[in-house]
């Protein structure tokens, strides 16, 4: 009987498994998956235009940078992922761009000072010598510095130093080196990092050299304590002949009591 109790069940059970209506009603397991929300789901692409001009002619278009705007939690703003891509120089350009090299004079760029706002407002504006950037190419770069969305300063020029006198050297080859820093500070900095030398055009190409102090502005820190260590040292040279004098008469006041009145000689 229980044998065939047994093979009863496992042929229920196997109907069971393969009737289709209880495959549909029988549960099934589930999983949960969650959706993982980074910052970058706060962030939008913006653009803005560089703009170059040669010499005192007006400002044209010579470039777009895009960035990141990333919105915090708190409402700040700032920028990131910050790329370059130049404008090639037309005929023109290269024209322009020759007459500055044999002027030796400046190739100016300029940023918009907020770069959420429309063309046309405030920019700031920067400049090198023209003379500064052929190489190989032509080799720029760009440090701004920024606090949110406002450009602070600009700091343009060749990587690397510009001495005087400056070379006439045309490019071997019309193509922009460019390269870009972006950094977020409180304040623009007061000197330019990649501003050319300040030298004196007085033909020799000697730096311009700062006021020279006097030896009262350099060594007053010194002079101060070294004179009150003096004032001192004569003060109690002069107190020294008081105290002797002083402790002589003493001395001889002690030594009159010592001895006391002399005895009056006896005549016979």
């Amino acid at each position: 009987m229980m044998k065939n109790s047994a093979s009863k069940e496992r042929l229920l059970s196997h109907q069971r498994s393969s009737d289709p209506a209880y495959i549909r009603s029988s549960p099934t397991p589930t999983t949960t998956t969650r959706r993982k929300f980074s910052d970058s789901d706060s962030d939008s692409k913006i653009q803005f235009s560089l703009e170059h001009a040669f010499g005192d002619s007006d400002f044209v278009p010579a470039g777009t940078f895009s960035a990141r705007l990333k919105t915090w939690s708190h409402g700040g703003q700032t920028l990131t992922k910050l790329r370059f891509s130049r404008n090639a120089f037309t005929q023109a350009e290269k024209g322009n761009f020759e007459k500055l090299l044999i002027g030796d004079e400046f190739y100016r760029i300029r940023l918009p000072s907020n770069v959420l706002s429309p063309p046309g407002r405030d920019y700031v504006v920067s400049s090198v010598k023209a003379r500064c950037l052929p190489r190989e190419g032509l080799d720029e770069h760009f440090v701004i510095h920024m606090e949110g969305v406002n450009i602070l300063a600009v700091n343009y020029g060749a990587p690397g130093a510009c001495p005087y006198p400056r070379q006439m050297k045309l490019p071997a080859k019309w193509s922009f080196n460019s390269h870009t820093v972006l950094k977020n500070s409180e304040q623009a900095p007061r000197t330019p990092v990649f501003a050319e030398e300040q030298l004196g055009e007085n033909g020799e190409g000697e730096a311009v050299k700062p006021p020279e102090r006097s030896f009262w502005a350099k060594y007053w820190m010194y002079l101060i304590p070294l004179g009150l260590i003096v004032m001192n040292a004569i003060t109690q040279a002069m107190n020294m002949p008081e105290e002797q004098a002083t402790g002589q008469a003493g001395a001889q006041q002690g030594a009159a009591v010592q001895r006391g009145p002399s005895p009056a000689v006896r005549r016979r």
